[in-house]
């Protein structure tokens, strides 16, 4: 596909990249030249230095040929010009990333009249995904599918489970679950595993089941998280304030420190359930005076990254049973920070790449079947994929024992219009299921493309 994207920060580099990896054609617009350039010394990509709001601009830059605009400056406003402009001259899909929460009411309005195939709130997404990870004490990640009905969870196997030393195939003996072991990490290899793999203590695997049944099945491993009923937010802005929203609908309480004191006074009129404090996050007398200690889960959500990690390292050092959440900006510090004790990492840059890249992956589909929806898991070594079956899928009615399914890949469940299947070799894929698989083969776009031919 020939991709436009307007914006050269973060995200627009991080999504150059994982763009071009794919195979796309990749052209950059930005306003800054040392922008633009540094996306086009770190992938293959064309680049262009002037305004993505422009005619002139985009039509120099391809527009009329172009399949798609992702507009990630860093103005809502331009962004949403930016895709008008390219809808009405290129008539090309357009993806754009709007950010102010004066706008969440309204997103829904601003697609439909300015035909957007798709608008992200990097930060209110962010929110929903730290709070999954605060509903789950105990993981490393979650993610959902089939609207919400399967998660996908991320966990370490503790000491003294019973899962020590223990084959998959003999997982129902010991644990009654519907639970089913998708990827596991050993001593830093990842495996797709089948009923011969071995678990060890210390291994992470990745786990689908019904939500309600998380706890349940977490508790029969040897993980006992008590649920938790106060979060500390440190910092205030957006993505604070989404979080926020978030807990406190599900009735958790909520205590929010910000520096500064005009942003306070707003937080206040906002949130009138949660506690603001006007004070600097990072100040230990401060924190200890606001029982930080005795906190369930603290998110660090502050401005900067040394901030951040410092004071992630610092609740570790005071109790390892808060659960801590860290959010990283800048990429340099994202593999530094997973080898040290600072709790889940959270990279709104990353969690957009992610959707706009599983949005790509469904618009190149032209055979029918879609990526309905695409995560990246086990630090972004496996694809974790939602693939609808369409009408043209020939396996259709065939058991999963007589599929040759390509190497690295395993079918996880089946959501067959709302029932969820967890899959044995009896089962068959029918028209309308929406499949999750997991894969080590990046780039699957559709159904077919998982069955050896």
């Amino acid at each position: 596909m020939r991709i436009i994207i307007a914006g050269c920060g973060k995200v627009g580099q991080a999504l150059a990249m994982t763009l071009t990896d794919s195979g796309h054609e990749v052209t950059v617009i930005d306003k800054n030249q040392d922008a633009m350039l540094t996306v086009t010394n770190s992938a293959d990509v064309i680049g262009y230095q002037g305004d993505c709001t422009s005619i002139k601009t985009q039509l120099d830059a391809g527009i009329k040929k172009a399949d798609l605009l992702i507009a990630v400056a860093g103005d809502d406003e331009i962004n949403m010009l930016a895709c008008l402009i390219a809808r009405k001259t290129g008539h090309t899909h357009t993806i754009a990333r709007i950010r102010r929460p004066q706008y969440t009411d309204e997103i829904g309005y601003i697609r439909e009249e300015l035909g957007l195939s798709m608008a992200i709130n990097p930060e209110r997404v962010a929110a929903a995904e730290m709070a999954r990870l605060i509903q789950i004490p105990s993981a490393l990640e979650v993610d959902t599918f089939a609207k919400g009905r399967v998660s996908l969870i991320g966990i370490r196997i503790p000491d003294d489970s019973v899962l020590d030393n223990l084959q998959i195939k003999n997982l129902s003996k010991k644990v009654t679950s519907n639970a089913l072991i998708c990827v596991t990490e050993h001593e830093g290899e990842i495996i797709i595993p089948n009923g011969d793999t071995v678990l060890s203590a210390g291994d992470k695997m990745s786990v689908t089941l019904p939500l309600p049944e998380v706890s349940d099945f977490l508790n029969k491993i040897g993980i006992r998280a008590k649920k938790i009923k106060s979060v500390m937010i440190a910092g205030g802005g957006t993505t604070g304030f989404y979080l926020a929203q978030k807990l406190i609908s599900h009735k958790i309480n909520v205590k929010i420190i910000e520096k500064d004191s005009e942003r306070c006074e707003e937080l206040a009129g906002l949130l009138p359930k949660a506690m603001i404090i006007c004070g600097d996050a990072t100040e230990k007398n401060l924190l200890l005076q606001e029982s930080v200690d005795s906190m369930d889960a603290v998110c660090c959500l502050m401005h900067q990254d040394e901030a951040n990690i410092l004071l992630s390292l610092f609740l570790d050092k005071l109790n390892p049973k808060i659960k801590v959440i860290t959010r990283v900006h800048r990429n340099s510090y994202e593999d530094l920070v997973t080898e040290l004790p600072v709790g889940n990492i959270i990279s709104t840059k990353a969690i957009t790449t992610d959707y706009i890249a599983g949005y790509v992956r469904s618009m190149q589909n032209s055979i029918g079947s879609e990526v309905e929806a695409l995560y990246q898991i086990m630090n972004n070594k496996v694809e974790a994929l939602e693939l609808a079956v369409g009408q043209d899928f020939e396996y259709a009615g065939t058991e999963l024992k007589d599929l040759d399914i390509i190497d690295n890949t395993l079918i996880c469940c089946i959501n067959r219009q709302g029932t969820i299947i967890r899959p044995g070799g009896r089962d068959s894929l029918e028209i309308g299921d929406s499949v999750v698989v997991v894969t080590t083969n990046k780039g699957l776009n559709s159904i077919h493309e998982i069955v050896r031919k």
